[in-house]
């Protein structure tokens, strides 16, 4: 209907509001599979020597994990994702649900870093819940 009426402004609302609201969705499935009623560990097999190549040990891809997720500015997430041009695992930080998503990347592990997620339990320390 927009389209037919040339009406572009909400034609970029709607499509704003889809890429928020679908990658929320998205994003959320995918956090809900990572997580593990009794906490994880290190991985093994091929995720475990992919992050040791990517980044020298598990430690410090924690380590730099922790970092990405305890430094979002407002709310997003942590993201660890296989880039499919590069092939090879990337840390990166998403900004509200979409913005800040590399292009190529297939998304493994995400860490939400909405309020939302945290602040029950650990209030507004959210090194704590990282």
């Amino acid at each position: 209907e927009a389209r037919a009426k040339e009406d572009h402004s909400t034609i970029l609302l709607n499509e704003k509001n889809l890429a928020f609201n679908l990658a929320g969705h998205v994003n959320h499935t995918i956090w809900w599979k990572n997580l593990s009623p009794n906490g994880g560990d290190k991985p093994t097999g091929e995720l475990a020597a992919a992050i040791d190549e990517a980044f020298g040990s598990f430690d410090k891809f924690r380590a730099q994990f922790h970092a990405a997720a305890t430094t979002v500015q407002g709310s997003g997430w942590a993201a660890l994702g296989w880039d499919t041009l590069g092939n090879k695992l990337l840390i990166f930080q998403v900004y509200d649900h979409q913005t800040n998503f590399p292009l190529g990347i297939v998304p493994l592990l995400l860490l939400d870093m909405w309020e939302h997620a945290f602040y029950l339990q650990y209030k507004n320390v959210k090194v704590d819940f990282a």
